[in-house]
């Protein structure tokens, strides 16, 4: 039985990372109760990607790396929206900005306006894709989600205002490394914490990631490395 493709989604999810070498924290929030996906839960920022987000300028590109693991079982050319998505829901969702002071060569989207307001361009160079996960079958929505680490110290502004954050999550917190598991956290969220875990003191992308293939009829632990995997 093969998967159905047009019921899944490309989603971006980003880990932003805060005092990796002293005392290591993350950035979390809770979805609403009334949530199609994941309900009370508390996730990292994240979220489908749109249309537009392929079209969208980003002042630096992806690290070659982690283009190149992203291109792996993925249509082409999706790298860029995955990254410019990822900073999308990043700032949708908390209100932080990865990006560097520019004008936009363009009129900015509707879902774009405000992060073009706040006088900064998308930046990707800071994100490393560490994970990838396919939501299982039989789930309301169905999500490939990428997701990306962010060392703190590359957004931009004050860590702690979440003011220009929509209400999609709650609870915006920083929440320390080893405090995280004592939350409501989706199964695959425990999963990515181990690798985030393993790269605390690693700063470099990581040259092979996970990818977490639920298919209809078994689900694998795969690793993106440079070479074809199974679909």
């Amino acid at each position: 039985m093969s998967i159905d493709k047009s019921a899944i989604r490309n989603a971006a999810t980003v880990i932003v990372l805060r005092d990796r070498h002293h005392e290591p924290a993350i950035l979390m929030g809770q979805r609403g109760a009334k949530a199609a996906f994941m309900p009370n839960k508390f996730v990292f920022p994240g979220g489908a990607i749109d249309p537009g987000d392929a079209e969208i300028p980003l002042a630096r590109p992806l690290p070659a790396l982690c283009s190149e693991r992203l291109a792996e079982n993925a249509e082409p050319g999706l790298q860029h929206a995955l990254a410019a998505g990822a900073i999308r829901e990043l700032w949708e969702e908390t209100g932080l900005v990865l990006g560097t002071p520019g004008d936009w060569p363009m009129v900015p989207p509707p879902d774009w306006e405000t992060f073009a307001a706040t006088g900064h361009l998308p930046s990707a160079e800071a994100l490393q894709f560490v994970f990838r996960a396919l939501t299982p079958p039989g789930r309301p929505r169905r999500f490939d989600a990428r997701f990306f680490l962010v060392d703190a110290a590359h957004i931009q502004g004050d860590l702690d205002d979440f003011d220009a954050a929509c209400d999609e999550l709650s609870h915006l917190q920083w929440i320390r490394l080893t405090d995280a598991r004592n939350f409501d956290l989706p199964f695959i969220t425990e999963v990515v914490l181990a690798e985030v875990e393993a790269r605390v003191r690693d700063e470099n992308p990581p040259q092979s990631v996970p990818y977490f293939h639920n298919g209809a009829e078994e689900s694998l632990f795969l690793r993106l490395k440079g070479y074809p995997q199974p679909d």
